[in-house]
């Protein structure tokens, strides 16, 4: 099958500062300053098109930092990733532009992305309608809930086509009516033979919709294969960890953070 995204040895490493002083001195000393922290270390898989990917993974491990990089939103600091094609983003924040109103959002995302004048006067009314926020779409965004300004990046995301759609929890906020409108409209997506990576804390939601799991685990790949066979082995860490005592758990949390930092 033809590949859609191919992600290679993708490590996203950041430096870690008490002060500005300590700034100062990284741009200065030759070898750098300061403690390093590793949001992904050594990150490889690739997807083919058609593919529905799960990414599962605790909080703070490295899920959303994966999924801005393969939108092309944050460069690797090493590795490479390649897109097949048109990727776009569906977070709650969406990249939205807080000083401009939503139909004004619209009309510059379209605009980056090289859509004429005339295809955005087409597209806005298509955009508006399935993001259903009523007058607010000519309010700053800034005004805006996290449940608007998530329906309205979803209904920007989904209507310019992309290739690959990747999706961070955008799910999560609003009512249940628009995101069983979502599902409908991701589901179209994947009948088209594009790629969707779905990020959500919602395990029965992932069942339903993902055919493979990718699972990260503290920045690195834990498991990655159909969701059959690796959700089982996540519940099963999960079902562990809280098995543990508060000793156990704040010994486990320590370790993963020494695995993620380094001094210079």
């Amino acid at each position: 099958m033809e590949k859609s995204v191919v992600v290679s040895h993708v490590t996203k490493k950041y430096k870690m500062f008490n002060s500005n002083s300590d700034k100062i001195l990284d741009l200065i000393l030759p070898k750098g300053y300061g403690k390093s922290f590793y949001a992904l270390q050594d990150v490889s898989f690739d997807a083919n098109k058609g593919d529905v990917v799960g990414i599962i993974g605790v909080n703070g491990s490295g899920k959303s930092t994966l999924s801005n990089i393969i939108a092309g939103i944050v460069p690797p600091t090493t590795g490479q990733v390649t897109v097949n094609g048109e990727a776009s983003l569906i977070a709650i924040q969406s990249g939205l532009k807080g000083e401009l109103t939503g139909r004004e959002n619209i009309e510059l995302k379209c605009l980056m992305l090289g859509f004429s004048k005339k295809e955005i006067k087409d597209l806005a009314p298509q955009i508006i309608e399935f993001a259903d926020i009523g007058d607010f779409i000519d309010q700053p965004v800034k005004s805006y809930s996290s449940g608007m300004r998530s329906r309205l990046g979803f209904a920007i995301s989904i209507h310019i086509d992309p290739d690959v759609l990747i999706i961070d929890e955008a799910l999560s906020v609003g009512d249940q009516t628009f995101a069983d409108k979502c599902l409908e409209k991701m589901n179209e997506f994947k009948k088209l033979g594009k790629t969707i990576f779905f990020i959500s804390h919602s395990i029965p939601q992932m069942k339903k919709f993902c055919e493979k799991a990718l699972w990260i685990q503290y920045g690195q790949v834990e498991g990655y294969g159909s969701m059959k066979e690796i959700m089982p082995q996540y519940e099963a860490f999960i079902a562990n960890y809280k098995k543990m005592s508060n000793e156990e758990k704040a010994a486990f949390q320590e370790k993963m953070r020494a695995r993620r930092t380094a001094e210079v």
